[in-house]
């Protein structure tokens, strides 16, 4: 009798998992573009060190290069570019002026803020740690150009990347009008994800396919959003393009009811969305869409939805009572402010202000020797304790063993390669390779050594693979210590804050729709369908963010693991919520009333999230409140 293997920790597991997709060429041939031509211009200028600058930024552009529409990159590129040129800047100042103590003290601070600022969602996590990096670079580098010339090149060098990815089309989106291959993309990918999920309906693999939908409309929310891509567009390409994701929101709701009743749909249910979304990447019409039966209140829904869609797709006319609910400032300063954001920016202060504090000890200690690159400690720091880049013991595995592959590889390199050209030329090849490399953080390690080590030698230093060894390693046992440091206030801000969130979203979706009955029959009816739509994405976009939250959580070691403990039954339960509420509004636009399956679900479902009230502070509706809300 064989012996069943046990399973591996999950922080283990987690460092040997990779992301998995097709090479994403386009960015592949960006990276080579960018941080190798403008260190050989630099160098061929005789600016070698304002080369090494631009090559920086250029390298953590390219990081932040990720996939999705073009107008989307402006702020997923530009951002964090202008916060790590304001770092070079006053990073600058602060090392030409400041002791070693002030300087500490000023670096920790500022990861206090950074890090708060870090909670508030990817592009200010990007901006966070790029100002830090940015910072700790600016202060210690040995340059000898002044603040304001660092700052240029700094941008200079975003700003190149970003206009390659502005400018280079995509290869095969040559047929249309390329610009919008991205936003078309990420279209086209919901009206798969809802034949996927229709597809499924009646099977276990629902849940799995409903979630893939949520991803999908979140991508493509995400790819609607960027400059000139507003409410209302511009050219006719951006009015149709809002007009089908638009379009794509009532197919998605009737497909989640589906999901949810669990009885099968016809086969050629799913052939229209299917239709669809061809017709959304190559820019032709839908033609005749395949009719699914109208024996049940959501095929009716899906029926109706799909001859809205091909009156929209034919048209081109956008829903104006339609819009993505965007965070106001109040929402981005009360989420860098709350739990998940004070434990956060603590943490990053804490290891960014150590390790700047150990780095300047040595840097000045007669017996330790030249320590030309004490930036290298606090930037090293400053990626490790991120925790969007996984478990804390994960990471911080990945880090030291890409370091050694990276460090190790170019010391072999250094010794063979002519200078500068065959340093230019591994600095073009690793830029090319970091889009691939960033699905796993050990192989972006690895790649960036290689880049940096390259950079060092370009601007003047000797080769240095052995002290960046240490100074990953020292970093490495920093965040360690410091990740499993107690801090004031209760433990897992991120998680609590993150399900308080989705609480609320889905508070916010249930009670419109129990209120929004007797309001139909009242003017517009797709003026409360439209708000509707827009509550039920709010409410699936914040319990992603949450369901994210509490897996990195649980996947840590059992000591910052526990502060998870049950949070993943709370999150399932509120998705349960949200799939009945949108169940009920399906059923509710055909009949005008309930059923007592639904009010039974959602008295259900509340009573258990009542029951989690007094250990998570969770603000929910009673059970007792559905017939009132329903009217």
């Amino acid at each position: 009798m064989s012996r069943r293997a046990r399973p591996l920790p999950p922080w283990l597991a987690h460092a040997l998992r990779a992301q998995r997709g097709p090479v994403p060429w386009s960015a592949v041939v960006r990276g080579a573009l960018s941080a190798g031509p403008l260190l050989l211009a630099a160098v061929l200028a005789g600016r070698a060190t304002l080369g090494v600058v631009a090559a920086i930024a250029a390298m953590l552009a390219g990081i932040n290069d990720r996939p999705g529409s073009r107008r989307s990159s402006v702020h997923r590129i530009g951002v964090p570019a202008l916060a790590g040129a304001a770092g070079v800047l006053g990073g600058t100042y602060a090392g030409d002026h400041l002791g070693a103590v002030p300087l500490t003290l000023v670096l920790t601070l500022l990861g206090l803020v950074a890090g708060g600022l870090c909670a508030i969602g990817p592009v200010a996590s990007a901006a966070g740690t790029q100002v830090l990096v940015a910072t700790a670079v600016g202060a210690g580098m040995p340059l000898p150009e002044s603040a304001g010339q660092r700052a240029l090149a700094f941008l200079a060098g975003a700003a190149w990347l970003l206009a390659l990815r502005l400018a280079l089309p995509t290869p095969g989106s040559l047929a249309g009008d390329f610009r919008f291959d991205g936003e078309r993309a990420a279209v086209a990918g919901v009206y798969d994800a809802i034949a996927g999920l229709l597809d499924a309906v009646g099977t276990d693999h629902a849940l799995t396919r409903r979630a893939a939908l949520t991803a999908a409309l979140d991508q493509a929310q995400d790819a609607l959003t960027g400059p000139r891509l507003r409410r209302y567009a511009s050219s006719s390409a951006e009015r149709r393009l809002h007009a089908q994701y638009a379009a794509a929101l009532p197919l998605a709701e009737a497909a989640t009811a589906l999901a949810w009743a669990g009885e099968a749909v016809p086969a050629r249910a799913g052939e229209g969305p299917r239709r669809l979304a061809a017709a959304v990447r190559g820019s032709t019409h839908t033609g005749p869409l395949p009719a699914p039966s109208r024996s049940a209140p959501a095929l009716r829904a899906l029926d109706d939805a799909l001859l809205h869609a091909a009156e929209a797709f034919d048209r081109g006319k956008e829903n104006r009572n339609l819009h993505a609910r965007r965070r106001t400032v109040r929402d981005r300063v009360r989420a860098g402010l709350g739990a998940g954001g004070r434990e956060y920016g603590l943490r990053v202060a804490l290891c960014f202000g150590a390790a700047a504090g150990i780095a300047q000890a040595l840097h000045h200690a007669r017996w330790y020797g030249q320590h030309t690159h004490w930036y290298w400690l606090p930037a090293t720091a400053v990626f490790l304790v991120k925790p969007d880049l996984g478990p804390l013991v994960s990471r911080v595995l990945c880090r030291a063993a890409g370091t050694v592959l990276g460090a190790l590889v170019f010391a072999g390199f250094a010794a063979v390669l002519p200078r500068p050209e065959g340093l230019v030329a591994l600095v073009a090849v690793s830029g090319a390779l970091i889009p691939v490399a960033t699905r796993h953080f050990a192989a972006q390690t690895a790649v960036v050594t290689l880049l940096v080590l390259a950079l060092v030698m370009v601007g003047g230093e000797p080769q240095a693979s052995v002290g960046r060894i240490g100074e990953t390693l020292l970093a490495c046992a920093i965040v360690l210590v410091a990740g499993h440091l107690p801090m004031p206030g209760q433990r897992g801000g991120g998680v609590r804050s993150r399900l308080t969130a989705a609480a609320d979203a889905a508070t916010a979706y249930l009670t419109h729709v129990l209120g929004e009955a007797g309001t139909q029959a009242d003017g517009d009816p797709d003026a409360p369908r439209a708000v509707r739509w827009t509550l039920r994405r709010e409410a699936y976009r914040t319990l992603a963010e949450a369901r994210g939250a509490v897996a990195l959580t649980a996947a840590e070691l059992p000591a910052l693991a526990r502060h998870a403990q049950g949070a993943d039954h709370v999150v399932t339960t509120l998705e349960q919520l949200v799939d009945a509420t949108t169940a009920c509004a399906v059923h509710l636009d055909d009949t005008g009333r309930l059923t007592p399956q639904h009010t039974a679900r959602l008295t259900e479902l509340l009573d258990t999230l009542a029951g989690e009230r007094h250990r998570t502070g969770l603000r929910v509706p009673e059970a007792a409140a559905v017939p009132a809300l329903a009217g």
